[in-house]
């Protein structure tokens, strides 16, 4: 396989989202102008259509490459023209578990018809639309009827008003054409991305095992604080867990193993699949200039092969969704191997859709998901040097990786020792694909908050230091110094999550909708 030939890696569960729809306006203007409401109905279908034959975003792969697989549920409730029939449809609402609930404002209708949705939905992102469907008035030959089947904006401010007032603000509006606007059906589109991250977050469970490395208080998070402001629910898990999966190899034939009783997992056959498949996916080169990294040994392939069904086996038994780990363990322990061998079944998980997480960083494995679910990557990254002749700043880290966004076929290599950590064995490097790129870290405020730090910026062809690690050259407006000044000055967390593509305007509508301040920098 060529350099150039890049694999990519399929997602485990596929995206999900429940929106609903419901269309607003006034019951007194039916009788007074007949035909109105079929009109009004005809503009709810078309946004309807909207949503359920929306374009899929540009992602790390298209459908076919990376296996992903998309479920968009679209629910309307129909129209709601007054306050009792509004609280009516709001039992079926609760009931369809809504992700982001789309009022679409086709004519004036009044906020008491809007009330029930702010006041019994608490926890359900409200997003006005109001798509007219003329592009202005013919004014000469104006009529009322013709005004009434445009005035999508009309009742716009009084919602956000009496929204604000029920302490519920809405999480958008989105003002524009029904047909033909681009920018309108951008945003839309949009929202359906985050409809995604708000679906998987609130059902997710993020394992979290072991400890900070020494005391590194920008990881330090309180699991329920995670809960509180993200819907997930954080499993507090143990290393003994995953080292019986480690243990049992098997007899190679796909006969059980011994390591704990249960079925196992980690036999030789699954072993010999597990490297084949590393193999193959990726490059295994001699070393270039570190000492510290040697040619993939047979050992260190046989260990990440090991650690990779291991991990695969236990996030099954305890049904989880992502990882946030660190662990050192005792010099000599199969413990140790195994919790410092994590990083190329880790980075081919993370490819998967299952963010992992190294160094504990738990806030760290959400902004992961995060840009997982929006599929525009999401690898754990941090700085490295400057390059102040490009003008750039290398982006990277030791794993784990988001495999799908690579620029070309990712390299393993032997780690004589981790810098900074215990243990050697397998490392993965690569650059991610060239062109723009954002990342955001989650950071806590004084008051314990947490905080969207957001940035866009450009991933720059280059070379980069053949020790094992990501890294990618990131060039930042207005250049690296300001840049870099001013994304700490907002009090980040060390770590970030790293993707392709800009995507500050989903981000700021999940911070919206999540009631998380977010804060652009490169803007």
């Amino acid at each position: 396989m060529s350099n150039s030939t890049v694999n990519f890696v399929k997602r485990r569960k596929p995206l999900a989202a429940n929106i609903g729809v419901v269309s607003v306006g006034l019951d007194t203007y039916w009788a007074q102008c007949p035909g109105l409401l079929d009109d009004m109905k005809r503009k709810e279908d078309a946004f309807v259509a909207k949503l359920e034959g929306r374009p899929s975003p540009a992602t790390v792969a298209s459908a076919a490459e990376s296996g992903a697989a998309r479920s968009l549920a679209v629910r309307s409730f129909g129209m709601a023209d007054n306050p009792q029939h509004a609280a009516a449809l709001v039992p079926a609402m609760k009931a369809a578990d809504l992700d982001i609930l789309f009022v679409d404002m086709v004519t004036y209708a009044t906020s008491s018809t809007f009330a029930p949705f702010v006041r019994e939905l608490p926890n359900v992102p409200i997003v006005l639309v109001a798509l007219q469907p003329d592009e202005r008035l013919d004014y000469e030959h104006a009529t009322i009827y013709r005004q009434l089947l445009n005035d999508d904006l009309c009742a716009v401010p009084e919602f956000t008003g009496v929204a604000e007032r029920l302490r519920h603000p809405v999480a958008d509006v989105i003002i524009g054409q029904l047909e033909g606007d681009a920018r309108a059906d951008a945003e839309i589109r949009q929202w359906c991305s985050v409809a995604h991250v708000l679906h998987d977050l609130r059902r997710a469970r993020i394992g979290l095992m072991g400890h900070v490395l020494e005391a590194m208080y920008d990881m330090q998070v309180d699991p329920t604080a995670v809960t509180r402001a993200f819907d997930c629910h954080v499993a507090l898990c143990e290393p003994d867990e995953i080292l019986p999966y480690y243990k049992e190899r098997g007899t190679g034939n796909g006969e059980r193993g011994t390591g704990n009783g249960e079925q196992g997992t980690g036999n030789g056959e699954q072993i010999s699949a597990m490297k084949a498949r590393i193999l193959d996916f990726f490059d295994t080169p001699d070393p270039v200039s570190d000492p510290w990294t040697e040619k993939l040994t047979d050992h260190d392939l046989d260990v990440a092969a090991r650690a990779a069904v291991a991990l695969e086996a236990f996030i099954a038994k305890r049904d989880l969704d992502g990882f946030a780990y660190y662990y050192e363990g005792l010099p000599g322990t199969e413990t140790r191997e195994l919790v410092t061998n994590f990083i190329v079944g880790n980075s081919l998980l993370t490819a998967a859709g299952f963010p992992m997480c190294g160094e504990f960083d738990l806030k760290n494995c959400i902004a992961m998901m995060i840009f997982d679910r929006l599929e525009i990557g999401g690898s754990f990254a941090e700085f490295h040097p400057i390059d102040f002749g490009r003008d750039t700043v290398l982006v990277g880290h030791d794993g784990p990786h988001h495999l799908n966004i690579a620029a070309r076929r990712p390299v393993l290599r032997s780690l004589k020792k981790y810098h900074g950590k215990p243990g050697s064995g397998a490392g993965v490097e690569f650059s991610i694909k060239e062109g723009p790129i954002t990342m955001m870290s989650i950071g806590i405020k004084s008051d314990g908050s947490f905080k969207f730090i957001v940035a866009e910026g450009e991933s720059l062809a280059g070379p980069i230091p053949a020790t094992g690690n990501t890294n990618t050259h990131g060039k930042f407006p207005p250049d690296v110094r300001t840049f870099l000044r001013r994304w700490s000055l907002e009090g980040p967390t060390h770590h970030f999550a790293l993707g392709i593509g800009h995507h500050a305007a989903e981000l700021r509508k999940l911070g919206r909708a999540l009631g998380i301040e977010t804060v652009v920098v490169t803007e």
